[in-house]
């Protein structure tokens, strides 16, 4: 922003310099710079954003598809350099206030490598994606069962996203809200503020990340909690 009445006052500060004192007898002009605070953490953020959205880069991840989870090993691209960026739009702010025009600005990129190292891609691998399609797992509620399979169903569901360097495991709600089918309508769950709620699409995916996990039939079995007792 424009601090007008910090930038008069710099205006009308005393000038001993001759040339200046004889000019202003006589209706002179003196030019004076304007002063232009600028807000570095909201400008970075409002960069930082802007970066996120128009990056050529590509984060390595884990595609489910039928029977086999695939690794995709991550990309370098283009990115914005938001701390470059912050000084091009200060500058071109400040060439706006003195100009009067505004003028096109042309951020400037840097190369931005993928955050989801191989290292990382072999861990989630091994450690959820390949356990979570072994095969079936069972999720029960009261006297009611449901399967699903990494045949039709787990591919539907599942995917993981970056989050501060790691994959982090994801479930598609809508997705399990739909293969549910009803099957567990009228089953009731006391949650953590003592009320009882229909058993639904959260309730089965926080289950889904036990029975992932687990090597047997039996691991690959989990009762969801109706009591709240946990």
């Amino acid at each position: 922003t424009l601090d007008s009445q910090e930038t008069v006052r710099g205006a009308a500060g005393s000038d001993y310099n001759p040339v200046s004192v004889i000019g202003s007898l006589f209706g002179g002009e003196r030019p004076a710079d304007p002063v232009i605070p600028v807000d570095e953490e909201k400008l970075g953020v409002a960069l930082t954003d802007l970066a996120g959205v128009s990056g050529s880069s590509n984060d390595g991840t884990i595609r489910f598809e039928p029977n086999k989870a695939v690794a995709v090993p991550g990309k370098p691209g283009k990115t914005l350099d938001a701390g470059q960026s912050l000084i091009s739009v200060r500058d071109a702010y400040r060439a706006q206030v003195q100009t009067g025009q505004a003028r096109l600005v042309e951020l400037p990129v840097t190369t931005s490598e993928p955050t989801i190292t191989k290292t990382e891609l072999d861990r989630a691998m091994k450690e959820f994606a390949e356990p979570a399609m072994s095969g079936l797992i069972t999720i029960k509620a009261g006297p009611k069962e449901i399967q699903f399979g990494p045949a039709r169903s787990l591919p539907q569901i599942l995917s993981m996203k970056p989050v501060d360097g790691r994959l982090v495991d994801v479930y598609d709600k809508q997705a399990i809200d739909k293969l549910l089918d009803g099957v567990f309508d009228g089953i009731m769950a006391v949650k953590g503020d003592g009320k009882k709620y229909q058993v639904g699409a959260d309730d089965v995916a926080q289950a889904m990340k036990t029975a992932l996990a687990g090597k047997t039939p039996a691991e690959r079995t989990v009762t969801i909690d109706l009591t709240g007792q946990g």
